[in-house]
């Protein structure tokens, strides 16, 4: 939700309203008519006709057979760019892969992206349950999985506490945490332990252990190691993955200095 009262002097009402239109029909995968566009954007139908017009010629849109407006091919281009952009060096999406391969475990890194935590390159490993919501650009539950608390360690407990109440602790299964006395308390478990761990709080099933990558006084350098296996599996293995994530993480700070 936008805060209004962060709201631009200078807001380009216009792209401020084509954007409120594209996340729209993104969200309504069957795709929407320019009335019902204009219902959901809480505009007139004649200026959300001559947004989706323009959104249409730009290839971010598409116009079906039956009048309905879907989401278009432009948005997948930039989709790709910011995976690519996120992930950064290719040595470092190598790593990944390996990790990905000899683990069988999916691999992700992470970090603050504008201040909040986020997915910023995954690789799929086929023992990890398939996990549709851990994908580049996920910014959500960072209580809740191990990426997330790997992150929030870095930050004083006031920067974590603010961080927590602007974004919440949403129950996402019946062991999430959601209170900071609890979320504290974990942290400081998985900094005795040399990593951060969650069983079963993101998803029932699913465990999520996480290292530090790389440290830097800029929030935004932070990067994060995480990997996800089945929870029977991380009970009787956590200090296996532990050694195994720590030298993916050291391969992955080589590629991002050999970059810098």
């Amino acid at each position: 939700m936008r805060d209004p009262l962060a709201e631009p002097s200078d807001l380009i009402r216009s792209v401020s309203r084509a954007l409120r239109v594209l996340e729209s029909v993104g969200r309504a995968p069957k795709g929407l008519t320019v009335k019902q566009i204009a219902r959901r954007c809480e505009l007139t139908v004649a200026t959300t006709y001559h947004l989706v017009r323009t959104l249409a010629y730009e290839g971010y849109v598409i116009r079906r057979e039956d009048g309905t407006y879907i989401v278009g091919l432009e948005v997948a281009d930039r989709y790709r760019e910011l995976v690519t952009a996120f992930r950064g060096p290719q040595a470092v999406g190598e790593s990944l892969r390996r990790a990905a391969v000899d683990t069988g475990y999916s691999h992700f890194l992470g970090r603050f992206v504008g201040g909040q935590v986020a997915i910023t390159a995954t690789a799929e490993g086929p023992r990890t349950p398939y996990l549709e919501d851990l994908v580049p650009g996920f910014d959500e539950g960072a209580h809740a999985t191990a990426l997330g608390k790997s992150l929030l360690a870095t930050l004083t407990a006031e920067q974590r506490f603010r961080y927590l109440r602007e974004y919440g602790m949403r129950p996402f299964t019946s062991a999430t945490l959601t209170t900071t006395e609890a979320f504290e308390a974990d942290l400081a478990a998985g900094d005795r332990r040399g990593m951060q761990l969650e069983l079963g709080q993101f998803r029932q099933g699913v465990a999520c252990a996480a290292v530090l990558v790389t440290p830097d006084k800029d929030i935004e350098r932070r990067v994060v190691l995480a990997c996800a296996l089945p929870a029977s599996e991380m009970m009787t293995s956590a200090r296996v993955v532990r050694a195994k994530l720590l030298t993916v993480a050291r391969a992955v700070a080589d590629g991002i200095a050999a970059e810098a």
